[in-house]
Order: C-alpha cells, then structure tokens, then sequence
C-alpha cells in the first residue's frame, strides 16, 4: 500500500474557506484501457480521501457493469485536498469514460475543467480516442498535461511514445511525466505539476451565483441531486435557487462536495465543483447543461450551456410483458437524468406493442442502457435492430425523415440521403491494406494518410454511418489482429441508392423485421433473415411462407411445412383412390385452415431473430476500442 503524507492525514481543507487561486480542476482523459481508473485510485490514495480498509480497484466506477466490463460509463467528479509547500490547496478531479460513444460525457468534464491530463498508454502509445479527447481539449482551451502510463510494464516503449506525445502536444520528450497507475510512481509529481500549471479558475465572487449543472442523478429517497460548477458568486443552504431554462425555483436543502462521499459544507464559492439537493422529484426540474442562480438576486445571463447531442444510432426498445410500459416510460425518465444524452419518444409497433424509439450515440451506448434498465429496474425488454435517420424526398418535393423502417414512404423517390462520419483508424503499418479493403467494402471514400510514426499510420475515410453500427469494428479488429483503433464524428449526408426491405409471414407484412439497406445489400439480408426464420418460427397446422420483398417484387422466400397427420396410417391395402380421396381431404383441410389461419409468432422468436442484428455485443467483445 502507498505511503499517505501526514498532510493528507490533518483535518479536511474546509471546501466553503477555499480561495479560488487555492482550486485546480482537471480531468484525465484516455483512450479505453490507458489506465485512467487506476492512476484515479493511486490519487484518491496519495491525498488520503480514501482510507487503505475502504480503497479498492476502480473505486470511482460505481456501476457494476462498469467494473464487470472494466470500462468507465459515468464520468465521477471528486473533491481531493494536497498539500504543496505552506499552501492547502482543493484539488477537483473527474474521472472520464474513454470510448467513443461517451465522448459528450467527457465534453461536459471538460467544461468544468480548466486542465486536462492526457494520459497515454507506455505498451500501446496514442490511439484514435487519445487524438479525439485531445482535440476536444484543445476547443476548450485547457491546459494539456501530458503524461504516459504503464512504465512498469515489460512491454513499455517511454522514450518512443514520449516523442510521439511531445509531437502531438507541443514541447520536449523530457516534458513527458512517467508515472504508473498500478505502483504509484511519479504520482505525487503529477499532483505538484497540477498544482503548478493548471490555471486558477476565474470568477466574481461579488456578482449574482452562476452555477452551471454538469451531471446529475436521482436518488430513490432524496430525489433529483444535481452535480454543479460555480462561476460567479456563492450558493448556500436554505436559500431559494433558480432553474434559468425553465424558472423553476427550489430551497436548497443541501449543499456539498464530493470527497468521494457526499460532505455537507456551508456553501459553494468561485470555482468550486459540489452538489445541490432540492428534494424534487420530478426528474425534468433539473436539466443538463442548465444555470443555477439565486432566487432573490437572480443574474441577467445565464451561462453557455452544452451543445444538444445528436443521435447517431435508432433502435426500438419493447418491454416482453406488455404491463411493464409504465414502468418502462418512467425508467427512461429516470436515466435520462443520469445520461444525458439519452433521446427517446414512444412508437407502437403492430407486432411488439407500445415501446420507444431510443436515440443513443453508438452501439456501446445502445448496449450498456439496455443493460441498464434491465438490471437497474428489473425489466424484460426486446431491442429491434439499430438503424440510422434518412431524409426521403418524393418526386412531388416533399420530404420525410425517417428514423424507423416502418416510416419509410411508399411511392416515387427521388433521393434518399444517409448520415456519414469522418473515421481515424490508426493501425501498424503493416495492416494497412487490410484496413483499406474493408472500408472500401463498406462502401467508404479515402480522405487522407498520415504516419506518426515508422509503425504507425493514420487514416481518414468518410463512410456511412449505417456501415459502421452493425459489425465495422469488429471487422477491423479480425484484420488488424487486435491493434487498430477506431474514432468518428458525423459529417454531415450524401445520396445514397438505398431500399427499404420487407419480411412477410404469409402474405402480412411483420414491421419490426423490416429494414433499410444498401440496394447491393439487399438480397443478402432478405435471404439472411428469411433463413434465420424458417429455423425459429414453430411449424403451424398448415404451411406458412416467409418472404423477404423489396416494394412488390420477392427477393428470397423460405417454407415452414405444416404439420401433418398420416391420414393413411389406417389403409391396409385396398384400392388406390381410396388413399387419393384421403390426401385429396387433408389437402383441402389444410388450404381452409391456411385461409383463415394466422401465424403465431413467440416474443423468443423476435428476441432471437433481433438480438444477433444489433444489441451491439459485437462491438464491445475487445473493450480495447
């Protein structure tokens, strides 16, 4: 165990006496698997607000998905005191997540910062999210510490990927910090050098209280509890608070920080990152990206919220049990308070009933809120297959967007355009050839190659988004052997040839195995999916047809054969046209009972037929993205 200074050991800084030239906020941002949960747990160590009985790996990842997959999800704000020559100082750090689809959790981080350390793994180097969360960093205008991880490992290249990271940021190899989150070497260095080159935050302690809502979450008995950052001013218990968006106005009934566990103060000064508790109930009062200020003595302007996020990704989400839509409704209330960059509306499907059609950033994200609600609020739920937003204009000049298959117009269309990226792969260069074929297969335009370094290569392609959410990364992981890493922005659309693919179960159109495809594309999936359900639908009392159809025309077509009865078990001999009258008889029961029959298809039947096609477990197989 690390040794604890005897600072760290006096009594806690009292959070409400802090200065603000005594307060350094930062994050530490990463790509998944450099290290940054760990290199938190050695800090919460060092400045001892985590006693050696309680420390434990991952101590800021609360989720247990999120210690079970070894991934951050939730960014986690925490409140450390350090002590640098006479000076106490507040040290407030926020653990961020490092995959792609969590990039606008770490957007919101760094608002709330003003440094960020840049934390590179020594045994793998940057990667495509290290060059993300940087230039993300960068449009903040933060101080950028970087620094590499992982020295102890044997695998460990410092001086190479320090000159690589020296390049990146600007500076000398020298300038690079090595530390190891795993042993605690260089930490306490990196806590001085915070100290010394993150900015003081700035503020008017003498204006009306600005404070902007960075996070929040809902506690089943305290309500809503809203994660803060003060700019102006100071916020106290038992004052009244204004909501500026929506002018709602509470009692403050608790004020703190976290350090890491919630500690009552007497308030919130300049700089200061705390949390409020009003009490409220209503998961809509307390909004992402909102400004909190004093009821009495409101400020004028309110301060610049957070871009909205766009939804890259749409897929349907059905509880099994009908009679759980309630509590489905107020579940995704619930976590949209805690993901904020969760979007959803309700839609009916004739097959699977009332649900919701979700907007989530990736397939990741897709992946973990389903698990989510399922373990969080004890649901069953089906997901329909991911699907991306088309604009469909008409021959006639209207225009229809259109997030589910089931809204895709019927008619004359004269263009039908998809969302595309802007992808970095960075790859060995030996894989290069590799990387190339599959983004040509996924239909995919070259923009550009750079090499970092003499084994390093960076490219840029702009490829649609409907390529990349089913199994592009997967892919590029089976042709790179692991070592490729994938990173996108949306770039705006293109016109695409694109058909909108029907399955039919005798004649009836099933709208939740409908979808959108490339028109090369089109066959392959009808066939796919037509054969995926011949094997599961269970055989009826007379024979059901399953089609796959692109408008009128069929494109691929699969048989359940009916169950029959040996109607001849009874004939021993005799004449033919005895045994022909027999099959003559059945064979009219059966088109009789085919005219009026309808097919019965299991909720296991769906669930099977949709899970494979997008609740997105291909893409977290390697969390190493």
């Amino acid at each position: 165990m690390l040794p604890i200074p005897s600072a760290a050991l006096s009594e806690r800084i009292q959070p409400n006496a802090t200065p603000p030239e005594l307060i350094r906020n930062f994050c530490i941002i990463a790509h998944i698997d450099h290290g940054k949960s760990t290199l938190a747990d050695r800090m919460l160590q060092l400045t001892g607000v985590v006693q050696p009985r309680d420390a434990r790996a991952q101590y800021l990842d609360r989720m247990d998905i999120e210690r079970e997959r070894g991934i951050t999800i939730k960014s986690q704000a925490v409140r450390m005191p350090w002590q640098r020559g006479e000076e106490p100082y507040a040290l407030n750090m926020i653990d961020t997540p490092g995959h792609v689809d969590f990039t606008y959790e770490v957007s919101r981080s760094l608002a709330a910062c003003e440094g960020a350390i840049l934390l590179v793994d020594a045994a793998q180097g940057i990667e495509a999210q290290t060059l993300a969360n940087l230039y993300l960093a960068m449009e903040h205008d933060l101080e950028i510490i970087p620094v590499l991880n992982k020295i102890d490992l044997p695998a460990a290249q410092p001086e190479k990927y320090a000159a690589e990271l020296a390049g990146l940021v600007g500076g000398e190899p020298e300038d690079v910090l090595r530390v190891s989150g795993k042993t605690g070497d260089g930490v306490t260095e990196l806590l001085d050098l915070i100290v010394d080159r993150v900015p003081a935050p700035v503020g008017d302690p003498d204006a009306p209280a600005r404070a902007m809502i960075f996070d929040s979450v809902y506690d089943t008995y305290r309500g809503v509890v809203t994660y803060v950052r003060a700019v102006d001013g100071d916020l106290n218990p038992r004052e009244r608070i204004e909501m500026m968006s929506t002018k709602a106005t509470h009692e403050l009934l608790e004020i703190g920080v976290i350090s890491p566990e919630p500690i009552k103060t007497k308030g919130l000064g300049v700089g200061e990152v705390g949390y409020l508790i009003t009490g409220v109930k209503d998961v809509r009062q307390s909004k992402v990206g909102d400004t909190v200020t004093s009821a009495q003595h409101p400020a004028a302007e309110p301060l610049g919220g957070y871009d909205d996020p766009k939804p890259m990704v749409f897929s349907g989400l059905y509880p099994i049990d009908g009679s759980d839509y309630p509590t489905l409704r107020d579940a995704l209330d619930k976590l949209k308070l805690n993901d904020a960059a969760l979007n959803y509306e309700p839609e009916t499907s004739v097959a699977l009933g009332f649900g919701f059609r979700v907007g989530f950033l990736g397939l990741l994200h897709l992946e973990i809120v389903r698990e989510r609600l399922e373990r969080e609020f004890d649901l069953d739920l089906i997901s329909t297959a991911p699907n991306v937003v088309y604009d469909v204009t008409m021959e006639d000049g209207t225009t229809v967007k259109v997030t589910n298959p089931s809204e895709f117009p019927a008619g004359r269309i004269k263009e039908v355009r998809e969302p595309i990226v802007k992808a970095t792969v960075l790859a060995p260069s030996e894989f290069v050839g590799a990387v190339m074929g599959l983004c040509t297969d996924r239909r995919g335009q070259m923009e550009g190659m750079d090499y970092l370094s003499e084994d390093r290569v960076e490219l840029r392609w702009t490829l649609p988004l409907a390529e990349i959410v089913f199994d592009f990364f997967d892919a590029l992981k089976s042709r790179t052997r692991g070592y490729a890493s994938l990173d996108y922005e949306p770039s705006g659309d293109q016109a695409a040839d694109l058909v909108k693919v029907d399955i039919l179960l005798q004649g009836d159109q099933v709208d939740a195995f409908s979808a959108i495809v490339h028109k090369d594309a089109a066959y392959e999936y009808g066939v796919k999916m037509t054969a995926k359900l011949k094997e599961i639908i269970p055989r009826q009392q007379f024979e059901v047809p399953i089609q796959a159809a692109v408008g009128a025309r069929i494109i691929a077509r699969e048989t359940v054969r009916a169950i029959r009865k040996d109607v001849l078990a009874k004939c021993y001999g005799g004449d033919i046209s005895r045994k022909r009258k027999l099959l003559e008889k059945q064979k009219e029961g059966k088109k009789r009972m085919k005219n009026i029959g309808s097919v019965e298809v299991p909720k296991e039947a769906f669930i099977s037929a949709l899970s494979s096609d997008g609740s997105g477990g291909k893409e977290t197989k390697d969390k190493k993205k």
